[in-house]
């Protein structure tokens, strides 16, 4: 089932042929480049069972423009599979290597985790480093998404993911269609309704509402609990207010994300 949902996505991509790679990629490359510690070597060589490069996405084969600045350069987009094992496909062991791999790799990168866990997709974008000629780093949060956690909006991700859905201004712009897509998935998990945003401006202020609603969720399990546990009334009684605060803001956020365009 896992195989052949990796390829239902890799198919939903909408890639020309000209762009695959199909190459395997020895695993020792991801270690020496984006393994920072002894533990992080340690996760890559035994959580990986394979590493192959499926495409190569350039201003030659898509006719999408490379983007620079002062701290970006984007040529390329590579699309990545790797196969997770079984030992290791627990969520903080699969965030972690989606970090590592991604840290790995000088280009943005589509990543696909496949394994027991299911269908892990992520990205993220990179920028030269600051005190390092050279390097590159990533610039801001791995985004992922488990495609068997949406389920309901699965077929409505698939079509959003099209190549010729995405904008293509430049490769930034298009690696950043793809990133919405992941953060439409995010936010259908909480409205019921998937859609993609409409202009960037849109697509930003939905990921800042979406980053406040899941720190509120965190902050509501928090003051839930702790109000469980308190045995002094009066103490008990300020954890459960908040605690309706918190379930307030997040049905506000919540019809927010519902509205935006």
């Amino acid at each position: 089932m896992v195989l052949v949902l990796r390829d239902a996505l890799l198919d939903a991509l909408g890639l020309p042929e000209s762009c695959r790679v199909d190459q395997r990629v020895p695993k020792k490359m991801l270690v020496e480049y984006g393994a920072p510690t002894t533990i992080d070597k340690r996760l890559l060589n035994d959580a990986i069972e394979e590493v192959r490069w499926v495409a190569a996405l350039k201003p030659g084969n898509i006719a999408v423009p490379a983007y620079r600045d002062e701290s970006h350069e984007y040529l390329e987009v590579a699309v990545l599979v790797v196969q997770v094992r079984l030992s290791h496909s627990r969520e903080p062991q699969v965030q972690r290597l989606a970090e590592l791999v991604h840290r790995a790799v000088p280009y943005p990168v589509i990543l696909m985790l496949d394994g027991p866990q299911g269908v892990t997709v992520s990205l993220a974008h990179k920028r030269a480093a600051q005190n390092e000629a050279g390097k590159v780093v990533l610039d801001g949060d791995v985004h992922s998404v488990v495609v068997e956690t949406i389920a309901p909006f699965e077929e409505a991700f698939f079509r959003a993911l099209a190549l010729d859905k995405q904008p293509h201004a430049n490769l930034m712009a298009l690696y950043q269609g793809w990133m919405d897509c992941l953060t439409a998935a995010d936010v259908a998990q909480v409205t019921g309704q998937f859609k993609v945003s409409v202009d960037a401006a849109t697509a930003t202020a939905r990921r800042s509402a979406l980053q406040e609603y899941q720190r509120l969720e965190q902050e509501a399990a928090r003051l839930h609990a702790m109000a469980s546990k308190e045995k002094q009334i009066a103490k008990q009684i300020d954890f459960n207010l908040a605690f309706k605060r918190a379930q307030t803001d997040l049905a506000a956020i919540q019809d927010q994300l519902k509205e935006s365009p």
